[in-house]
C-alpha cells in the first residue's frame, strides 16, 4: 500500500527549495555587481585620493 501524501510537508519542501534558489540568485547578482564595481579585482573600495577634490590635504596655493 502506498503512503498517504503529506501535502504540508511537500509544500514546505517546495518553499525551502524556492528560498534556496532566491538566495543563490541574490548572491550571484551581488557578486556580479561587485565585479562590475571592481571590488573583486583588487581595487580598494574607498581610496584616500578622490578626483572630486575632497581630500584631507590642504589645497595647493599658486601665485
Amino acid at each position: 500500500m502506498a503512503f498517504k501524501p503529506n501535502y504540508n510537508q511537500q509544500r514546505a519542501e517546495r518553499n525551502r527549495a524556492k528560498e534556496q534558489k532566491k538566495k543563490e540568485k541574490l548572491q550571484r547578482k551581488e557578486e556580479e555587481v561587485a565585479k562590475r564595481k571592481g571590488l573583486l579585482d583588487g581595487e580598494p573600495a574607498d581610496s584616500d585620493t578622490d578626483d572630486s577634490g575632497t581630500s584631507d590635504a590642504p589645497p595647493e596655493v599658486r601665485d
